[in-house]
């Protein structure tokens, strides 16, 4: 009877919270690229979605901000970050994409190929924006061409 009482009145599990993004650190050869965007919730490729995401230097800190979803692999997804410090313009592994509707401010915005992001379906915060087919297709060929992407 104690056995029966205790398993009616055990609390439910907690709702699993997403895991952190991680930063894989060499593309694996064969990492598909694809555009299809859709407005509707979950983070798709094409799409720039808000999520938290830890420094490189100290992954226990980090902080809210864009990210290009480049691929899927389940209900998890590979993103690249964005950043709106003009003194990337240049650098090695930065990628200008110009502003976009992410950022309320209209400000020109940077992507940094060579760092991707594994995130998880359930740690994204908001849509942002869907980046369009020309600008998506720039970064996909510079993938493609420096980072073994297929």
């Amino acid at each position: 009877m104690v056995k029966i009482l205790s398993s009616l009145f055990r609390r439910s599990a907690k709702p699993r919270s997403p895991r952190p993004p991680r930063h894989l650190p060499r593309p694996r050869s064969g990492r598909h690229l694809e555009y299809c965007p859709k407005l509707d919730g979950d983070a798709d490729p094409g799409e720039i979605v808000w999520t938290w995401v830890p420094y490189e230097d100290d992954p226990s800190k980090g902080k809210d901000r864009p990210v290009l979803v480049v691929g899927r692999h389940g209900r998890d997804v590979y993103g690249l970050m964005l950043s709106s410090q003009n003194q990337r313009d240049g650098q090695h592994n930065w990628m200008a994409l110009g502003p976009g509707t992410w950022d309320r401010e209209q400000r020109p915005s940077w992507i940094r190929l060579d760092r991707v992001l594994d995130i998880d379906g359930n740690g994204i915060r908001r849509e942002g924006a869907i980046l369009d087919r020309p600008r998506f297709d720039q970064v996909a060929a510079k993938l493609r061409a420096e980072y073994g992407w297929a």
